[in-house]
């Protein structure tokens, strides 16, 4: 058996270990990014690369893209953490800029067009097999969730207060669409993560508004 297939059976499911190493390292993120610690970024690496090697074997275009940017970005917050914590400054957390806010924004809105329009075109995304409309519906959340997980990460690696809030608004796509897709495995996975980034928005908009002014992170 090839290491991809390789996992055990739960109820009459073949889990991989793959899938659920590289989700356990995404639910991992999470938590360390509330600690800011620079193990978020490695982690969230390794786990991207896991569920990258998944959905390859899984045949799961659309979401092996999805994990192979995340895995850049990854690269890219480690980088940027560095320089926000030299010489041993603490790593400043801040609420978007007006212009930064915008960009996140306009970049969902018409990121999620223009991605859904690739998807639906190439079948990259599994709604584009679903009859209209509803297929219409499923790949435009799945550009939505797309787009809106990479601006998200690329915010978190700005150390950007906002980045929790770009995760809520693809948690309120993410989860009701997986449940109703019958993903219930996946659908619980999201509502994990819910639940997380909210706690994890308090404690960052609560350190920036009582904590003592630190060292920014790289712009």
């Amino acid at each position: 058996m090839s290491w991809l297939n390789a996992g055990f059976e739960i109820f009459g499911t073949h889990v991989l270990w793959t899938d659920l190493v590289g989700n356990i390292a995404a639910l991992a993120t999470v938590l360390l990014a509330m600690r800011k610690s620079m193990w978020t970024w490695p982690v969230q690496f390794a786990g991207a690369v896991l569920l990258f090697a998944a959905s390859i074997n899984a045949h799961v275009t659309g979401n092996a893209l999805k994990q192979a940017l995340f895995a850049g970005l990854a690269v890219y917050g480690w980088w940027a953490w560095r320089r926000g914590t030299q010489d041993g400054g603490r790593l400043a957390v801040r609420p978007a800029m007006w212009w930064e806010r915008s960009l996140l924004i306009g970049i969902m809105l018409v990121g999620t067009a223009v991605v859904g329009l690739l998807f639906f075109v190439t079948g990259l995304s599994w709604g584009a097999q679903v009859p209209l409309p509803k297929g219409a519906f499923l790949v435009a959340a799945d550009a939505y969730i797309f787009v809106g997980s990479a601006m998200a990460t690329w915010a978190q690696g700005r150390a950007l207060v906002d980045f929790w809030i770009v995760w809520v608004a693809v948690d309120l796509v993410g989860v009701p669409l997986a449940f109703s897709s019958g993903l219930v495995v996946s659908g619980a996975v999201y509502g994990v993560f819910f639940v997380l980034v909210l706690v994890g928005f308090v404690k960052w908009l609560r350190e920036y508004r009582t904590g003592p002014l630190s060292v920014a992170v790289a712009q």
